[in-house]
């Protein structure tokens, strides 16, 4: 028996609040209209018997019959039985998603909305065959996609999202590598909109894994470098307030330092590579500083990079740099009041340097 009654039960008296809230109403009578929605006590019976592997009682009576009468033939008749089972598994794992696509328009973010559609993709897995699971799931993948064009920093679609790429690429369903895929469908979803924080760090996680499946040499990997670098520029050009465009900066420095030269992105970085681009993109945020002199991000990221510059070199510009960090820390001061105990840090840091 499949253990799943507590899902159920929570499914069904999640539906049934449902149709009592008021802020329901409205679209709960549009529902009663639609071909897909069964009646309350046929679809709570077929829910159970697909929960508990069950037939309906009137295949199961008529299967009872061919046994007794034919038992030579059992094994064409657990064929039809299986058959049957799974055409009735699909049937019910469809209208179940196609049930649940209006409540997620309604509330996209409602986490065990997404949680039950899982569930019922998981059952996909279980009970059909791989080549009608991986449809209903290659299915699910064009919806997600669907809702991150309405609302593009939901958080929660974007978490399920990876879960059902991770799925795709699963040997259960056959499946290959989406990692060219997704990098690509990160770099539509920016240019949708630049302040997408779920967009860049979903790309930041799959760069690692783009390099090595491209098998991309020294000269490829420096040349990506540069080409990320190059439209983060472009972005925080645009919209130098943005946190999201100043954490995926962030990353990229981060790739370039790495530890002990092992960058994320290109390998075996000397230390004078990494001194030279941490140069430059400390040149490149204080151009952006002359155009934008309120915004804090630009303070904190100079401060920041200047001082891990400083432990890469001995040479004589050292001074110069703690003043100008004075002068960003004191600006950082002003601009946020609430942060005190992180500019006190980076202040004792300066004076260590």
């Amino acid at each position: 028996m499949f253990r799943a009654r507590g899902t159920l039960a929570r499914r069904n008296s999640v539906s049934m609040n449902f149709r009592k809230s008021s802020s329901i109403k409205t679209w709960s009578k549009d529902f009663a209209k639609g071909s897909f929605i069964l009646s309350s006590v046929n679809r709570s019976a077929k829910l159970e018997q697909f929960v508990n592997h069950e037939l309906p009682s009137s295949q199961a009576a008529g299967q009872q019959r061919d046994v007794t009468r034919e038992t030579e033939g059992s094994s064409s008749i657990q064929t039809t039985a299986t058959g049957n089972s799974t055409r009735g598994d699909e049937e019910i794992i469809r209208s179940e998603l196609k049930f649940t696509i209006p409540l997620l328009m309604e509330f996209p973010k409602c986490y065990w909305l997404w949680k039950y559609r899982s569930w019922i993709l998981m059952q996909a897995i279980e009970r059909l065959s791989a080549v009608v699971s991986r449809t209903v799931w290659e299915e699910e993948l064009e919806l997600v996609g669907m809702m991150l064009h309405r609302d593009r920093r939901n958080f929660h679609a974007w978490d399920y999202r990876r879960h059902v790429v991770a799925q795709l690429e699963a040997s259960k369903l056959g499946g290959t590598s989406m990692t060219e895929a997704e990098f690509a469908f990160t770099t539509d979803m920016i240019k949708w909109d630049l302040s997408n924080f779920s967009a860049w760090h979903t790309r930041s996680q799959l760069i690692p894994r783009l390099l090595d499946e491209r098998d991309a040499d020294a000269g490829a990997r420096k040349a990506f470098l540069e080409q990320e670098l190059a439209t983060v520029h472009e972005a925080l050009n645009v919209g130098p307030e943005d946190q999201s465009l100043w954490y995926y900066h962030r990353y990229l420095i981060h790739a370039i330092l790495g530890a002990h030269g092992q960058g994320l992105i290109v390998r075996d970085f000397s230390t004078r590579n990494r001194q030279k681009y941490l140069e430059e993109e400390v040149a490149f945020i204080e151009d952006l500083l002359e155009d934008y002199v309120d915004v804090k991000w630009i303070y904190e990221a100079l401060v920041e990079y200047t001082l891990t510059a400083s432990t890469l070199t001995n040479d004589g510009h050292r001074q110069t740099s703690q003043s100008l960090m004075s002068v960003w820390l004191k600006k950082l001061r002003e601009l946020d009041t609430n942060r005190t105990g992180r500019w006190d840090e980076l202040e004792k840091q300066i004076k260590v340097d």
